[in-house]
């Protein structure tokens, strides 16, 4: 007779006694406590016997024993094995080092961003701070680490299950687990993230099971993103509540519930791949690039040889290695234990109001934008304090101001030259006479008997000092000058966030037929692509009781029953380039530069293509309307062809040039290969055309009360292309850039109206040529991708 081990008897009588349920349906709990390899908990409300749920977990431990690790859940996370690298054996980063143990001494503080280039260390960091968090202390078999003494919030299962008279929390038995370390990839999918609902439990029992998510594993550990600038939008959107509000809130496939989640969030990027978005960054406390302090050639043969020294399992391969190890350790432990007393220092540490003060003077000397800058630095300098056992003094201010409000600070300069900052020195003094002579000697007699008397007002002033009580420490001198300039050089490093990049990843186009599948959503219209698991779990729940309908019916021999309200399709994405347009004004007498200008700026960009799949093209306007003179490509030989011939001279039809653009972009929108469309309008704003002329139509001067001579006013001509140009900014995914060629001495301002009508950017570039204008261009294609 087959035995069965402890672990299914005890997951019999959980499936008895600790099922959690919220308003109908349940969430299957961590089974890192018994190993099985099918879930075995169900709904409380199921209609099977316990010695059905005997046989179902005996049949289970079965299929365990014949498939292997096949199809084992489990909440725990996977050790890889070996010890990750050593935090202090870590060359160079000081800051970086610093402000991670800040963060995991504060959780106020949210997190920290790393950005930098190729093998900076900014991953190694990550792991290795993990290695010094203390274990924690969560409720037995808690799939959300709930805290005994619920400091971070329960979720709705526990509070549920106290609301009906469940055992209290603080006498419910504990357990510690090491800090979890949770990676999120890139390709990680919603319901992966925050949890969603179990498709083999909720079919099996009949009910909506809840199965957590990454997010669950990662409370109160280390939450660790890679390449957080690549996350699609609604990834990030995810990350940026947690960070906000330390929950967690499932809505989707009948769920509701909520759980907490206050991670360390650790995100690291590297700028050349793109952009991080600055409401993502601004709600996180520490922002430092790895790039800032490059290390010089001793730091880089010791980091060298320090890795190569290093093994991640057993021996080490020198014995310099095994004493560099041996030290590292006992760091290691001796961060830990000021990280754990300084958690507990930290609850009851204040900052005096003048130090917040003095914080909030530095942020608007800084020209920071909200009131993040300075909150930040106020939980900074707490944890700095914190974590040396102390009240918060000068050091840890300046400390803050650095890590907290130097990144956030706008228009910062570079700090004046010493020789610029010095005074110079006064003149000399004139020579004193005789007189004043006798009369500084007489002075100097009565200052010497003064001071025979001072050395007991001084006994008094220490005395009156050791009775005074403790003032909080506030520097003597401001970091950042009024101007925003940065007086102390030391904030330069620490202003250089490392943000501008390519910014080619955040070009993206929704469908429902081609790209990568996101996430499920309900269908409108005709089902295209099938998301078949979000379907199969929107039904799972009501299999029990549509087979029971079934019986009888033809519908009785199916597997599975599918209704029309269970049917989800998939929301695809895929990257999507740009399409620049520019609009070349090519008549009057500037014509022939412009136009070369124009081509060469389109050239330039076209040289890049390939990379950013961006197309151009180009309409030049002139005598009665508007020519695509090239349409939209990537390729630089069909570029050259098209524009070895250029016609200039004549009218300006502007409004005629605008809807030209509006309708190429319009056109390559629908291809779907174009997410953002980029018009610049290289011109000076003046138009002698109107629209109905270009649509071959005569201008009627009744439409326009300022008409004379049968053509149309200056006025009427404005408020014409001003009406396109509103139209412009009206339509998704258009961007109008207006390059204004004229002198601005003799500017009439028309462009920078049409700029603000569709609500775009403006640059007065006098001396047009192509590489100014592929610069401004690429700046400004980035910047409106970053967004």
């Amino acid at each position: 007779m087959k035995t069965y081990s402890a672990a299914a008897v005890a997951v019999v009588l959980c499936a008895v006694s600790a099922v959690h349920s919220v308003a109908g349906f349940s969430f299957v709990p961590s089974a890192s406590k018994a190993r099985t390899a099918t879930p075995t908990f169900m709904s409380a409300v199921s209609d099977e016997t316990a010695e059905d749920r005997a046989k179902a977990a005996m049949a289970a431990e079965e299929a365990a024993d014949s498939l292997g690790s096949v199809g084992i859940k489990d909440n725990k996370l996977m050790d890889a094995g070996g010890r990750p690298f050593p935090l202090s054996m870590i060359i160079g980063q000081d800051n970086i080092k610093q402000s991670l143990l800040l963060a995991a001494v504060n959780h106020r503080m949210g997190g920290v961003v790393i950005s930098g280039g190729k093998g900076t260390a900014k991953s190694v960091m990550a792991r290795a701070l993990h290695q010094l968090l203390p274990p924690i202390e969560v409720i037995k078999d808690s799939a959300f680490n709930i805290d005994p003494e619920g400091e971070f919030g329960i979720d709705d299962f526990l509070k549920t299950d106290l609301a009906n008279g469940g055992v209290p929390l603080e006498e419910r038995e504990t357990e510690v687990i090491p800090a979890p370390f949770v990676q999120v990839p890139l390709n990680v999918m919603e319901d992966r993230l925050i949890g969603s609902a179990d498709l083999e439990e909720s079919v099996r029992t009949g009910k909506t099971v809840f199965s957590p998510g990454l997010l669950a594993k990662a409370h109160r550990g280390v939450l660790y993103v890679d390449d957080i600038n690549l996350l699609d939008e609604e990834t990030a959107n995810i990350l940026l509540g947690i960070v906000n509000e330390g929950e967690v809130i499932v809505e989707r496939e009948g769920l509701s519930l909520k759980y907490p989640c206050r991670p360390l969030l650790i995100a690291t990027f590297n700028p050349d791949e793109g952009e991080l978005r600055d409401h993502l960054l601004d709600r996180i406390a520490v922002a430092l690039s790895a790039d800032a302090i490059p290390l010089d050639l001793g730091q880089r043969v010791e980091a060298v040889e320090s890795v190569l020294d290093f093994s991640a399992s057993g021996n080490q391969k020198t014995e310099k290695g095994e004493q560099a190890l041996k030290e590292a350790i006992e760091n290691e432990d001796d961060l830990k234990t000021a990280i754990v007393f300084a958690r507990e220092y930290l609850k009851d540490l204040k900052v005096a109001p003048s130090q917040v003060q003095y914080l909030c003077e530095e942020a608007i000397r800084a020209g920071c934008q909200g009131h993040r800058a300075e909150i930040f630095a106020v939980e900074v300098a707490r944890a700095a304090g914190a974590i040396e056992g102390r009240q918060v003094n000068s050091e840890d201010l300046r400390l803050a101001v650095r890590l907290a409000i130097a990144p956030r600070g706008t228009f910062i300069n570079e700090p004046m030259d010493d020789d610029e900052m010095m005074p110079p020195p006064p003149p000399p003094p004139p020579p004193p006479q005789m007189d004043e002579q006798n009369q500084d000697q007489d002075q100097d007699e009565e200052e010497d008997e003064e001071e025979q008397d001072e050395p007991d007002d001084d006994e008094e002033d220490d005395e009156n000092e050791e009775e005074a009580p403790d003032v909080p420490e506030v520097p003597q001198e401001f970091m950042f000058d009024v101007d925003q300039t940065p007086i102390d050089p030391d904030l330069i490093e620490f202003a250089n966030r490392q943000r501008d990049g390519k910014g080619g990843g955040r070009g993206l186009v929704f469908s429902q037929d081609r790209g990568r599948y996101i996430k499920p959503m309900l269908p409108k219209g005709k089902v295209v692509r099938l998301a078949v698991d979000a379907t199969l779990r929107a039904s799972a729940p009501y299999q029990k009781a549509r087979r029971t309908r079934a019986i009888g019916t033809k519908k009785e021999a199916r597997g599975v029953h599918i209704e029309q309200s269970d049917v989800r399709i998939k929301k695809m994405a895929r990257k999507a380039g740009s399409l620049i347009i520019f609009v070349v004004d090519a008549s009057g007498s500037m014509a022939l530069n412009r136009m070369n200008a124009a081509k060469g700026a389109a050239m330039s960009l076209l040289t890049e293509a390939y990379q950013s799949r961006d197309k151009i093209s180009l309409i030049p306007f002139q005598g009665d309307a508007a020519d695509v003179l090239l349409p939209p490509t990537k390729s630089i030989a069909m570029a050259k062809k098209r524009l070895e011939q250029m016609p200039c001279g004549g009218g300006s039809p502007l409004a005629h040039a605008l809807q030209s653009a509006m309708l190429t972009g319009l056109n390559e929108q629908k291809s779907g290969d174009v997410g953002k469309v980029v018009v610049v309008c290289i011109s000076d704003g003046r138009a002698n055309v109107p629209l109905c002329v270009s649509m071959g139509e005569e201008f009627d001067p009744e439409a326009d009360e300022d008409s004379k001579d049968g053509k149309p006013s200056r006025a009427f001509l404005k408020e014409e292309v001003l009406a396109c140009a509103k139209q412009m900014g009206a339509l998704p995914g258009f961007n109008l850039l207006c390059i204004d060629t004229e002198n601005k001495f003799i500017s009439t301002g028309v462009a920078k109206d049409i700029a603000n009508a569709a609500a775009g950017k403006y640059h007065q570039i006098a001396k047009a040529d192509g590489s100014a204008i592929a610069s401004v261009t690429s700046a400004a294609l980035n910047e409106i991708k970053a967004g």
